[in-house]
Parts: C-alpha cells; sequence; structure tokens
C-alpha cells in the first residue's frame, strides 16, 4: 500500500520544480518518489560542501533549501562534507589550478557546517558524513580503475577544461580525479538525487555515469541557480570573497546586504528569503517604475535576511546599530576592548586585537586610509596608540574596538 505520509506524487513534484534550474531526467525522478510513496523508503538526497573555509555562505541556502524541500517531503537529506575531495579543490568556473589543503585543513574547516546547514535544514532526516571515509581508503589499483572508466576526451567536454585546453593554461592530472571523487560518493552512499548549482552540472553527470559502472542505480540530477555575490560580477564563492557567511555576525550580513547592487535585489529576495514568483515580479516592477526605493528596499530585504538566519530582535538590532554607526555616525553601544598595558604601534593592536590577520594586511589597510581612532585618521603606519584614558579603533566600515589604556 502507498505510503501517506508522503504527499502526493504531483504536489511533491510542483514543490521540487519551484526554484530549479534543471531536473535530469524530469520523469526518471517522478518514478523515484513514486516508487518512495509505494514501498515507505525515503529518497537519498545528496549535497556535497567542500570545506575550503569554514563557512558556508548565502551562495550555498540556494542549493540548501532545495534539500529542505526534499526533508519536508519526508525524505533523507545526506549532507556530504569533501574533506578529501577537498584536499584536489573543485575546478568548476576556474581558469587555473586551486591551491591544495590539507586534510587536517579540511577537517578543521568542515566542524561547523552541521550547525550552519541546520539554519536552513531541519535536524531530522539528515545525515552528515565525511568523504575521506571512503576516498581516503581506496587503494592506487582502484584509483587507476576508477579512472578507466572516464577518457581524457570526455573531460575535456567539460567547459572550464575546454577553454583552459585551447588557452593553453596548466590542467593538473589530480583536477580531472575530482570529478571521479565526487562521483565515488554517489556511489558510497547510493544516492537517488543530488542537487548543486548550475556550475556542477559536469561533475553530477559523471556521478551518473561512475553509478551506473559500478552497478548502481544513476542519480537523478537537480541544478539550482548561482547567487551573485556582493561585488555583482562573480557568482558569491569564498574563493572570490564576495560572500556572506552565515556565520557572520548580524550586524556585518545586515551591511552586506545594503552594499549589493541595487540590480541585485529582486534575484536576493528570491533566493535569500525565498519569496515567491510574484512577490518576486512586484518588487521587480516597483524598482522599475520608481514606486520602490532601492534604499528602502535594500534595508527591508537586510532586516529579512538577518531574521531568516538569525531572529527578528536580532535583525531589528542590527539595523539599529547600522543606523548608529553609519547615519548617526556614533561608534557601536558594544565592542570588544584591548587592554594597553604598554606602547604600542596601532598596526601590532590591529593584529593582537583580531582586525587584521597580519602586520601586512594592518599596514595595506591604513595604506587606504581605512583605520581610524576616535574619527581621527591614522596615515603613518608606525604611529603608536596614544591612549590615556579610553578610545576608539576603527577599521573599515563595520570593525571596532574600544582601547583601554593601563598603567
Amino acid at each position: 500500500m502507498p505510503n501517506t505520509s508522503f504527499p502526493p506524487l504531483n504536489e511533491q513534484m510542483d514543490l521540487i520544480r519551484r526554484g530549479a534550474e534543471e531536473i535530469i531526467p524530469e520523469e526518471e525522478l517522478a518514478a523515484k518518489i513514486e516508487r518512495a510513496i509505494n514501498t515507505n523508503k525515503p529518497l537519498k538526497v545528496k549535497l556535497g560542501c567542500d570545506p575550503s573555509r569554514p563557512d558556508l555562505h548565502l551562495g550555498h541556502v540556494v542549493v540548501l533549501q532545495k534539500m529542505r524541500d526534499f526533508q519536508d517531503l519526508g525524505h533523507q537529506a545526506i549532507l556530504i562534507i569533501g574533506d578529501f575531495t577537498g584536499m584536489i579543490g573543485d575546478p568548476s568556473g576556474r581558469s587555473k589550478t586551486r591551491p591544495a589543503l590539507t586534510l587536517e585543513e579540511t577537517r578543521h574547516n568542515g566542524r561547523t557546517y552541521f550547525d550552519q546547514a541546520t539554519k536552513v535544514l531541519s535536524g531530522k532526516r539528515l545525515q552528515m558524513v565525511y568523504n575521506s571515509e571512503w576516498l581516503g581508503g581506496m587503494s592506487f589499483a582502484e584509483v587507476i580503475a576508477l579512472s578507466a572508466k572516464y577518457t581524457v576526451s570526455q573531460m575535456l567536454e567539460r567547459e572550464d577544461f575546454h577553454k583552459r585546453f585551447n588557452d593553453e593554461a596548466p590542467i593538473s592530472l589530480h583536477e580531472f580525479l575530482y570529478p571521479l571523487a565526487q562521483a565515488m560518493d554517489s556511489v558510497a552512499i547510493k544516492s537517488d538525487v543530488e542537487l548543486g548549482g548550475t556550475d556542477q552540472k559536469f561533475n553530477l553527470l559523471v556521478g551518473r555515469d561512475i553509478q551506473r559502472s559500478y552497478g548502481v542505480e544513476p542519480q537523478s540530477i537537480i541544478t539550482c541557480a548561482l547567487l551573485v555575490g556582493t561585488d555583482g560580477k562573480e557568482k558569491m564563492s569564498k574563493s572570490y570573497d564576495n560572500y556572506i557567511s552565515l556565520n557572520d555576525f548580524p550586524n556585518d550580513m545586515y551591511g552586506k546586504i545594503l552594499s549589493i547592487p541595487d540590480e541585485l535585489i529582486a534575484t536576493y529576495f528570491k533566493y535569500t528569503v525565498f519569496c515567491n514568483n510574484q512577490q518576486v515580479e512586484d518588487i521587480r516592477a516597483g524598482l522599475a517604475d520608481g514606486t520602490l526605493h532601492p534604499r528602502d528596499t535594500k534595508r527591508r530585504l537586510a532586516r529579512e535576511v538577518v531574521a531568516r538566519y538569525t531572529s527578528p530582535g536580532t535583525a531589528q538590532k542590527a539595523e539599529e546599530e547600522f543606523d548608529r554607526i553609519f547615519i548617526q555616525k556614533a561608534a557601536p553601544e558594544q565592542m570588544e576592548s584591548f587592554t594597553l598595558t604598554e606602547a604600542m604601534t596601532v598596526v601590532d593592536v590591529m593584529v593582537a586585537a583580531g582586525l587584521a590577520p597580519s602586520k601586512s594586511e594592518a599596514r595595506r589597510l591604513i595604506n587606504g586610509g581605512g583605520v581610524s581612532i576616535d574619527g581621527n585618521k591614522i596615515e603613518d603606519q608606525n604611529a603608536t596608540c596614544a591612549v590615556t584614558n579610553e578610545a576608539v579603533l576603527k577599521v573599515g566600515k563595520r570593525r571596532f574596538v574600544r582601547l583601554v589604556h593601563h598603567a
């Protein structure tokens, strides 16, 4: 008998189609869902994330929300942390080889992914696994056998590889292994469905081929749109440093949303807070005919983003703090303190207080005019912090620390 705990097939397909760019092949996915209903066995829905940095961002949210749709329909979500594939680095959309990471670095970066992902996903019907569990144990003979299942000409059909080959740009052999390694994830967990951005289509299709080669039923594929980053040019990516992290402080998240180009406002309403198509079109039309002001609409967007990934109360406080700093030109009400027990340069204080990752970056910020103490711009890289009582050190637009002199 069909499982009445699953919604009907047409209802499931309507939700799955919403926000999806492509379903490959759609009729195959429909058949899998119908089988799940009839056998009372949920589909295994896979999403892989390579922890090149220790945070997920709003670009990930687009596909995470599609995974949440499957969870809400009663299916099993499997989040694969690519600690092993992260050492290779996904070459998708890349014009050059990524820098290599160690397994320790990717493991460290992936530790917080579960907590971040559950800002979108339900903790129920969610499994998180590391792909080093199966990839790390493969012998060289097994890697050779896997490599034999795909040809160089098939790899060069991939747009970024093809372009690099024609441009005589280097392609390292290990980059050819990335799609095969990702495909082995699908073999290992026997995924029924794999999700990814549109830039992942080649990798996902390789997964289907390799599953078939290993006697596993090939997965269906769903691709989702790529969210353009805060620069308004490239896809949101940790590599391009144009991302808004789910771990950002609410004030930073709010401010970064306000920094996006006006032409992205409607798109962000669609893919970060998931307004329906009619709401998005109303926003787009209002911005075009002038009935909606870009600044006010962007402030509404910023409130909704912060509220969705933290809480409504936090969003309100983030807006008030933004107004206090950028409109009233006042320092934040709350900020970290740094105690000066001896004479220190501004550069040393910036590094010690966590306002700059290195002395060279601190000097670059000073040279760029982005550092001030009590509103007085610091122009000398060798300047010392002359604080007799208290002062506010500001770095960039949003980073503050209260300097406290202690004799």
